[in-house]
């Protein structure tokens, strides 16, 4: 079965979220890929992130990844669509900000990367939560969405659902 990843009930995935985080006194940040940023702008949706929300970075190509702490040895060796790559993209991007939470994200939508052909499989999406230091890897295969931002939003919704557990709520 096909499942649907309806907007709004991730937005309010993502409030619930951003609730629980302000509540627990949990930072966080992001190293997103496919998603653009998209995580970010979600939790950042609800009033008060502020004080949980320590920053994000679109890490789109390969050299915005190393420049902001992905060795260049794990993409190399795993490629950049891989669950090492996202644990390094997690991991560095919670270092960074010194936040309890890192989330980092890489995949392909709906079209194969051209600079990345070779490793590319469209609906391929790779991510990895690091709590404080705890670093959990998650593979997805995602069904074909009508856009691209369908494509980020179902992506959000299975990084939310992990985080929701991870958290205990």
């Amino acid at each position: 079965m096909t499942k649907i990843y309806n907007e709004q009930n991730i937005r309010q995935a993502y409030r619930k979220l951003t609730l629980a985080l302000i509540e627990k006194k949990l930072t966080i940040t992001t190293m997103e890929s496919a998603t653009s940023g998209q995580i970010a702008s979600l939790i950042t949706d609800t009033e008060g992130s502020s004080a949980v929300m320590k920053g994000a970075f679109v890490t789109y190509c390969n050299e915005a990844k190393i420049m902001q702490g992905v060795p260049a040895e794990v993409i190399g060796t795993y490629t950049v669509y891989s669950k090492e790559t996202a644990r390094a993209m997690a991991e560095a991007c919670r270092k960074a900000y010194d936040a309890n939470i890192g989330i980092g994200v890489t995949g392909t939508m709906g079209n194969v990367d051209p600079a990345n052909p070779e490793s590319s499989v469209p609906g391929q999406v790779y991510f990895a939560i690091s709590f404080d230091g705890v670093v959990t890897d998650y593979y997805r295969e995602l069904p074909v969405q009508p856009t691209r931002l369908a494509y980020k939003l179902a992506v959000a919704a299975e990084i939310v659902e992990e985080l929701m557990k991870i958290l205990g709520e």
